[in-house]
């Protein structure tokens, strides 16, 4: 494959109607027929710096986990960001059907599974986009190896990468911002995953079943700080699909009690949304005005400072 021109993301202009209102906390005596979608920002909540390791993780599939991704990835990117995303799915691969990975001509390709078998560096498994900013460490259905015949040091590999790669580059990793797109199970992969992040960013969607599941992704991540990576937090909570409901309300009332330190952000129903993927484009460029896309670029403002902002 030869390399192609690369598309620039837009900037979104998000008219005042449609944005979401910031709030430290929530009105729990409004009626949910009342109750407009707005993001919860806790009054203890700081906007993470770059460079930062984001890693995108649900135990129960079809939450909107990928999606969540591409859209914080896109948005970031739009803001002059250099962005690098991390497919760590083998299930499905859909990160990497997604934004497709434009490998050299006459090279060999590398992928995930590369890594964690020390057959080559991150670098060298990272690979351009067809969108300037984002550039992707793909994987493919061999990522499953890793779980069955288990690499030393496997739960530290991505991390170790990580590492090895910013020493390599005089101490400051090269991109600012690394979003690992995790798989729906607790599985090797999702471990070394959360290993490697500094925050676990948890996209779920509105729905009974996604309740229940968020009682085993707590499980998962306090197991992970107490073994592997105590410096790993909830950052931020996704509804997705999100629409008025007393349900929805609940649902919102009890992740912001679970996490009180996240911030959680109402992610509005959109079906432009849905066809996306099928385009082979973010949301932002698929559909610009669809409340998907500024929904994720309110949230990605809210949630990284850019690295002008903090002089």
């Amino acid at each position: 494959m030869t390399e192609s021109p690369r598309t620039a993301l837009p900037s979104l202009s998000i008219p005042p109607d449609d944005r979401l209102e910031i709030v430290p906390a929530w009105d729990a005596d409004t009626p949910y027929q009342a109750w407009r979608p707005q993001i919860l920002v806790p009054t203890t909540f700081r906007p993470a710096e770059p460079t930062r390791t984001f890693v995108v993780v649900n135990q129960k599939g079809g939450a909107g986990k990928t999606t969540t991704a591409v859209e914080l990835a896109a948005a970031w990117a739009a803001d002059g960001l250099r962005v690098r995303v991390i497919d760590a799915d083998h299930q499905e691969a859909a990160l990497s059907v997604w934004l497709l990975p434009q490998y050299p001509a006459d090279a060999p390709r590398y992928s995930l599974r590369s890594v964690f078998f020390d057959e080559c560096s991150l670098a060298e498994a990272t690979y351009p986009t067809l969108f300037e900013g984002v550039d992707i460490v793909p994987s493919g259905l061999d990522l499953s190896r890793v779980e069955y015949e288990r690499p030393i040091g496997a739960e530290n590999a991505i991390a170790a990468a990580l590492t090895q790669e910013a020493e390599e580059a005089g101490g400051r990793p090269p991109y600012d911002v690394t979003l690992i797109d995790a798989a729906p199970s607790l599985g090797l992969v999702t471990v070394a995953a959360l290993t490697a992040g500094d925050d676990a960013l948890v996209p779920v969607k509105v729905g009974g079943l996604d309740m229940k599941a968020m009682a085993s992704l707590d499980r998962t991540i306090r197991s992970v700080q107490r073994k592997t990576n105590p410096k790993l937090k909830v950052g931020a909570v996704f509804l997705t699909a999100w629409d008025k409901s007393d349900f929805a309300r609940q649902l919102a009332t009890k992740v912001s009690e679970d996490y009180p330190d996240a911030v959680v952000v109402p992610i509005r129903r959109s079906v432009r949304a849905a066809e996306a993927p099928i385009a082979e484009q973010p949301v932002r460029l698929y559909a610009p005005k669809s409340t998907a896309a500024g929904d994720y670029d309110q949230a990605a403002r809210v949630f990284l400072r850019k690295p002008e902002a903090t002089a």
